[in-house]
């Protein structure tokens, strides 16, 4: 399977991302509908709920709603309030060297993705990631060398909240410092367990364990995969190899020092980097990223594609995932 990665900038929500969202619509659309609508919040209940605990989000999510048409539907999808279940695998660790560097495997779905790294000047702020929902992201920086990151946390609880990613664009959209990183992961709800990892340009970082049934819990762990302080769902964490993958980074930061890109490059050998694509868990992009430098670098065994905030390259790259039975490149 291939896909097409697009480097897309874009300083206020316009015809970029309403053109991207048109070419995603059906798809995002079933997928919000999927486990009925019944369970969904209406408009007025996912506008509110932005009000209540992002209120400094309400104007862009007014201007990228109308961007898109305006409707019900796709109006309540980019809420990102009480989606359906996000069940990802991914790894992510903090390299132990001197300089800042975040590197996380994002393992997914290649047809539940968008392939979108995009640039926003939103409100002033310079943020760049992996787009998600096109309001959401998976990772990404902003022009105070912020960076963050997210894995699933490994169980089933659900309840009212957002879904991460749009977490993850409200932190990067109002946040310079890790002590307001913090305080946004703590009073935010998220509806359901994540693993975030923050990290800033002096070296600073944390990985919160957020929960839509308990508070979130502030660590200083330098790994997160799939479970948070133990195993609670088995069968998932057996599914993901989630221990087997910790056991691993820890190993590599307590054990041994190495350069920064042997550590990058562990990312893109097994246990980490996943062939699972037939279970839905195969890693779709390994992300370095560097906030002294205000830069990532996109990686896939053999090729990488560096981004850089300050001088953001819009392009596009086709990246073949390989074939699961024969675990050779396509």
């Amino acid at each position: 399977m291939r896909l097409k990665f697009r480097a897309v900038q874009e300083t206020e929500p316009g015809q970029k991302l309403a053109g991207l969202f048109s070419e995603y619509r059906t798809a995002y659309l079933d997928w919000w509908a999927g486990e009925g609508l019944s369970g969904r919040p209406t408009y007025s209940e996912c506008r509110r709920a932005l009000l209540t605990h992002m209120p400094e989000m309400v104007g862009l999510y007014d201007k990228l709603c109308a961007s898109v048409g305006g409707g019900d539907m796709e109006s309540r999808f980019l809420s990102f309030f009480c989606p359906p279940r996000y069940l990802a695998g991914c790894s992510q660790a903090i390299w132990p060297g001197k300089e800042p560097l975040l590197v996380r495997n994002y393992d997914y779905n290649p047809l539940a993705f968008d392939a979108v790294f995009l640039k926003t000047g939103w409100d002033g702020r310079d943020v760049m990631g992996t787009s998600d929902g096109l309001f959401g992201l998976l990772d990404g920086m902003n022009d105070a060398g912020l960076t963050v990151s997210l894995t699933f946390g490994g169980r089933r609880a659900m309840g009212d909240g957002f879904g991460v990613p749009l977490i993850l664009r409200y932190l990067l959209q109002v946040c310079s410092t890790i002590e307001e990183a913090k305080d946004v992961l703590r009073r935010v709800p998220s509806h359901m367990s994540y693993n975030v990892t923050v990290l800033d340009r002096d070296r600073n970082y944390f990985t919160a364990f957020l929960a839509p049934d308990r508070p979130t819990l502030i660590t200083h762990a330098a790994v997160a995969t799939n479970h948070q302080e133990r195993v609670e769902w088995a069968s998932h964490a057996r599914l993901t190899a989630s221990v087997e993958r910790e056991r691993f980074l820890l190993q590599r930061l307590t054990l041994h020092p190495e350069t920064k890109e042997k550590f990058v490059g562990t990312f893109l050998k097994p246990p980490l980097y996943s062939l699972a694509f037939n279970k839905g868990f195969g890693t779709l992009y390994t992300a370095a990223y560097h906030p002294d430098e205000l830069s990532v670098e996109l990686l896939w065994p053999g090729r990488t594609w560096q981004k850089n905030l300050d001088c953001f390259e819009a392009d596009q790259w086709l990246v073949g995932y390989p074939d699961h039975k024969s675990q050779h490149a396509v």
